[in-house]
Order: C-alpha cells, then sequence, then structure tokens
C-alpha cells in the first residue's frame, strides 16, 4: 500500500507531530476497538475472538523485527517485559545503560541494586566505548525518547558480543518506522502505544531462547500455559515451552486495536514509512536552518516554543525548554510547514 493511499485511513486533526508520545489509530483498528466494545456492552459475545487478536499481533510484531513468532512475549509495558531479565542477573553483574535513557530501560535494573547489581550510566555517544570486560549487559533505546538519537546498533552488537554482554533494546521510539534486525539481540522490547499506533497496554519482547533459559516467569498465569485454555484450574504447572510462558493475561480491547494496526504497519513496510517520516522530519529542520538528520523523531531549541505551538494548535511536546517534534504516517508537508509558521514565522 502507498503512503498516501495509506494516510486515507486516518483523520487526525491538523498539527499533531506527537507520536512519540502517542500513535494515533488507522481506521480499522478503531472500528474494531468500537465493535468489540459494543459486544461488550451488551454481552453480545464470548471474548475467545478478541483473545485471537493477540496472536495476530505478536506474529506480525515478529515480523517486523525479524524473529519467529515462539520468541516473542506480550504484556503490557516495557518495564514489565524487562523485569525477569534484570531478576536473573546474578550478584555482582555490572549493566552499562544511557545517561539519557528512558526510565522504562533503567529502573528494571537499577531496584535490583540491593542485590548487588551495579548500574553504570554513560554519554550516549560514548556507549561502545564504554563496554569492556566487567560489562555483563548492555541496556538502551534504538532511538531515544527525549532528542531521537539513533543508536549506533551494529557497532553496540559488536562491542557487546567481544565481552561476551547481553544486549537488550528498548525498541519502543523505533519500531514500526526504523528496520532493523532484531535477532541480533538477546531482548528486544517496546510498547505498542508510539509508532505501532496499538492501543496502551500492549507491549512485545523478544527473549532469545538461549536467554530464556536462564529467565524465570514470575508473573505466569493461565495466558501462560502451554494450552491457555487448558490451564484454568489446579496442578500441574504446565507452561509454554516457547517465549509465551512469559505473557500476561491480556488486556482484550488493547489488542482487538493493535491487531489492524501491525497488519497495516506491515503492508505499507516499514522502509517505505522510514523514508516519509525522516522526509518530513528534515524539513522541520531544513526550515529552522538545522541540518538534516536520520530519525523521525528531533528535538530543537526554540525560544517560547511551547506558548507559540500551542497558539497555533500544533501538538508537539517540549522537554527541557526543547521542541520535540515527531513525524509518523499520518503527518503530511502541510503539519510541517504550519509547525514552522508558528515557530519562526
Amino acid at each position: 500500500m502507498e503512503i498516501a493511499q495509506a494516510q486515507q485511513l486516518w483523520k487526525p486533526e491538523p498539527g499533531w507531530l506527537n507520536t512519540a508520545s502517542y500513535g494515533l489509530p488507522p481506521e480499522p483498528g478503531w472500528t474494531a476497538l468500537q465493535d468489540s466494545l459494543a459486544q461488550w456492552r451488551v454481552g453480545s459475545t464470548s471474548w475467545e475472538g478478541w483473545g485471537e487478536s493477540v496472536q495476530r499481533s505478536r506474529t506480525a510484531f515478529a515480523g517486523l523485527i525479524g524473529v519467529p513468532d515462539v520468541d516473542v512475549a506480550v504484556g503490557a509495558t516495557v518495564s514489565q517485559m524487562l523485569a525477569p531479565v534484570a531478576a536473573s542477573l546474578p550478584a555482582g553483574a555490572t549493566v552499562v545503560v544511557p545517561d539519557i535513557e528512558f526510565t522504562s530501560n533503567l529502573f528494571p535494573w537499577l531496584v535490583q541494586q540491593e542485590r548487588g547489581i551495579t548500574v553504570r550510566t554513560v554519554p550516549v555517544d560514548g556507549l561502545v566505548d564504554a563496554i569492556d570486560a566487567d560489562t555483563d549487559v548492555v541496556a538502551f533505546s534504538l532511538v531515544q525518547s527525549s532528542d531521537g538519537a539513533v543508536a549506533a546498533y551494529d557497532e553496540i552488537v559488536a562491542a557487546a558480543r567481544a565481552q561476551g554482554a547481553l544486549v537488550v533494546v528498548d525498541a519502543t521510539q523505533a519500531c514500526g518506522w526504523l528496520p532493523f534486525d532484531g535477532s541480533r539481540a538477546d531482548v528486544v522490547a517496546v510498547g505498542g502505544y508510539k509508532w505501532l499506533m496499538n492501543p496502551r497496554g500492549t507491549a512485545y519482547a523478544y527473549l532469545a531462547p538461549a536467554l530464556r533459559e536462564r529467565l524465570r516467569p514470575d508473573a505466569a498465569g493461565w495466558f501462560a500455559g502451554q494450552d491457555p485454555h487448558a490451564s484454568y484450574y489446579g496442578l500441574p504447572l504446565r507452561l509454554a515451552d516457547d517465549a509465551r510462558r512469559f505473557d500476561i493475561s491480556p488486556a482484550w480491547f488493547s489488542w482487538v486495536g493493535a491487531a489492524p494496526a501491525m497488519d497495516l504497519v506491515a503492508e505499507i513496510g516499514v522502509p517505505a514509512i522510514q523514508a516519509h517520516n525522516v522526509a518530513l522530519a528534515n524539513r522541520f529542520l531544513t526550515g529552522l536552518g538545522r541540518p538534516a538528520g536520520d530519525s523521525a523523531i528531533v528535538a530543537v531549541d526554540v525560544p517560547d516554543a511551547e506558548q507559540r505551538l500551542a497558539a497555533a494548535g500544533i501538538r508537539a511536546a517540549v522537554r527541557a525548554g526543547r521542541v520535540r517534534a515527531s513525524f509518523h504516517l499520518y503527518s503530511t508537508e502541510a503539519d510541517v510547514d504550519a509547525a514552522l509558521t508558528a515557530l519562526v514565522g
């Protein structure tokens, strides 16, 4: 599907430049969600059909990052998906994290400090050089939330492998617009409600098979069973033998809205989405006299930016006094130009 054709599936108010905060649902996802809510309201169906959206979403996510769907667990938040990884680290382990990392990929490691885990933060552009023989885990965002910086993925992975360190990637701000090979990491965790345009309450995690052997599924329930529908009651423990043992019971309606959005991203293709998004981001940067970049998220210093954008009806984020603008499928050149008019006249 071409971008121009796909854009007909959204109806945003002009000026939405904040997908880095949350993505907007395409019409198929919105409609599926409304239909399921109407069914819930009157009790016209059982829940199993809603539950099928989970596997559909899982399979689509696996395809986007190039991993088998049996190696993907589903949950609700990135920090929840990372918790068993952090809990599995032996006492004395060292985790290296960028100093501007979003806390969903920082707090899970920090809460293990009482067990003797060391968390060392370094400048994001010095991450590769900071990986040494004492490093057990390298945890980083593929794209930084604060400023859109794209990590040197291949270089970081190579440096980590040279030291025998695990690679844990938060791809929440990347997956859906930035192509990458998830199988090169040990863990790839993604919150679905941003660039994948899922309802909030969906998260995905690729967990490499070798790593899973070290993890304990402390949140296991019926949905983590080998056959969830045969796991409602009683002994024995009978968990799935793949990544599903780390699933948590799904928030049905979030997944009903997620599946059509996931299918649509796959149909359009991440490379095409990347080209569209980055072109708009660079149009914005050029209009402000800044050099072009390689990200769909940009952060710039502009005096009185928050007030100027608000007065023009432009919805972008302001982080530490900097404008953070983010551009996705439904963003247009008109959105960019309206923001530039507001900021520079």
